[in-house]
């Protein structure tokens, strides 16, 4: 069971509303369902985003989605976005057949909710859609820092390293069940936590719940993020 004190440290902070029409300047293939793509243009000068969690508006004819700033160089005016090529939308459509010189408008972000990275752990659950999150997270957290990753990959091609300086356990699944029973079959640590979860809607509300009102984390520690819905389009909500 964990701690109960402190709450509420997480910050929250809102950026100024920014839309901006990008260049890609360079495209890497990581695995079979993922392409990074790097970004440039002048006005990433002043582009902030202050979390691992943030996200920008991507736009592609009529479609709205919503995208992790993987990284940025404001000095280099570089933007680097990871698409997922899974789905059959717009957006995967435009990233999977992206070539250096194409275009693209984003938005945001709108603002950031800021975790701070001195928890005695740090818990990061989610399927393929959480890995540029959880990518950039883990490159964050600092030496000393202890991170617990469950991810959900469909395909075991698209399993892949993660940098970082924190102690990193790392778990692997295939399906949504096995995510469920994997955080089931966890035993939170001992201190103050933060738990984090992004993917499918229900599979995360599930999640939740099981976090919350099975193992008795603390509500305030935990965000749990719907980043797609089955049967939906463009769905994001927080749970």
């Amino acid at each position: 069971m964990s701690t109960h004190a402190p709450l509420r440290r997480v910050e929250r902070v809102r950026h100024e509303l920014k839309r901006r029409q990008l260049t890609v300047t360079r495209i890497e293939e990581l695995t079979p369902h993922f392409r990074r793509i790097t970004f440039s243009d002048e006005s990433l000068s002043d582009f902030v985003s202050a979390s691992f969690d943030d996200h920008i508006k991507v736009f592609v004819d009529d479609a709205r989605r919503d995208y992790t700033p993987r990284s940025f160089d404001n000095a280099a005016r570089e933007l680097v976005i990871e698409f997922a090529l899974h789905g059959d939308g717009p957006v995967a459509e435009w990233a999977g057949r992206a070539v250096p010189g194409a275009t693209l408008d984003i938005g945001g972000p709108k603002g950031s909710m800021i975790v701070p990275p001195d928890y005695d752990w740090h818990l990061l659950v989610g399927d393929e859609t959480a890995f540029p999150a959880v990518a950039r997270r883990l490159e964050e957290l600092p030496a000393g820092a202890k991170a617990i990753v469950i991810l959900q990959a469909g395909d075991a091609a698209d399993r892949r390293e993660f940098a970082s300086a924190a102690s990193v356990d790392l778990t692997w699944v295939a399906t949504d069940a096995q995510l469920q029973s994997a955080v089931r079959a966890l035993a939170l640590p001992a201190g103050e936590g933060y738990a984090w979860c992004a993917g499918e809607a229900s599979a995360m509300a599930a999640l939740r719940r099981e976090l919350v009102e099975v193992k008795g984390h603390p509500g305030e520690a935990i965000r749990a993020a719907a980043y797609w819905k089955r049967g939906a389009h463009g769905h994001h909500e927080n749970l």
